[in-house]
């Protein structure tokens, strides 16, 4: 089986070196750069399976190098971050990481969240009787075909991370039925989180800007205040 291969961005050689080398004896095909323009230069010439990029990079920073990939498509990228606070988290998730880990961390940790975040984006979905029938959900003008891992709208592709898609897999699978926090980070299978982590909150905000008309008015995902969100394939019934 072809190694996954990794891209670190990170200024901190010592930790380049530590991560390159621990990685590496982990199966994966480790590549190491110091900031934004190696990336891309790496990018241009190498297809990668994950970006581990650090958030305090020398140039540009890491929040931008990170809005500029998801831009581009749906490379899974895990963030890196010596501050710690949960708005930076949030922040990151914003953009479109996939994934947070603040510094220092142990690279088991690390590790972790890598296979966790590969295994979400390449994770088939089991599927019962028709199968091609049950790996397409139709709601509004979407069409969320779970077998290759699109969504479509009126037949035009739009681009996802593997964490939006897996919540909208969530909701399609369990409409018409209030699901709080708790219950959808059960269901975002190995997504590793802290007591006051509120990526759920983000990921939903990120998604009602892609399937929401109006996002400010959700019509197919609805906060249920105090209880959770709320997936009606039909839309608001006002």
């Amino acid at each position: 089986m072809e190694k996954k291969k990794l891209l670190v961005v990170d200024d901190d050689q010592g930790l380049r070196e530590l991560l390159q080398d621990y990685l590496s004896t982990q199966g994966y095909e480790v590549h190491v750069v110091a900031d934004g323009i190696a990336m891309e230069q790496f990018l241009l010439q190498h297809a990668v399976s994950l970006v581990i990029l650090d958030l305090m990079l020398p140039g540009e920073d890491g929040l931008s190098l990170a809005r500029k990939l998801r831009a581009r498509g749906t490379l899974p990228i895990i963030m890196l971050s010596a501050r710690g606070e949960d708005v930076d988290r949030i922040i990151g998730l914003e953009v479109g990481a996939d994934d947070y880990l603040a510094k220092p961390f142990n690279p088991r940790e690390l590790l972790a969240r890598i296979r966790a975040v590969l295994r979400r984006n390449e994770e088939p979905t089991a599927q019962t009787g028709d199968a091609e029938a049950e790996a397409r959900y139709q709601f509004g003008n979407f069409q969320l075909d779970l077998k290759s891992h699109i969504l479509l709208k009126d037949g035009q592709e739009l681009a996802l991370t593997a964490g939006e898609f897996n919540l909208l897999r969530i909701f399609v699978e369990h409409p018409n039925r209030v699901m709080n926090r708790d219950q959808l980070m059960d269901l975002m299978k190995g997504y590793e989180r802290s007591p006051f982590d509120r990526s759920i909150d983000v990921r939903v905000t990120r998604l009602r800007r892609k399937i929401e008309t109006d996002p400010a008015a959700p019509q197919y995902v609805r906060t249920v205040w105090g209880e959770g969100y709320l997936f009606t394939p039909a839309g608001k019934v006002s």
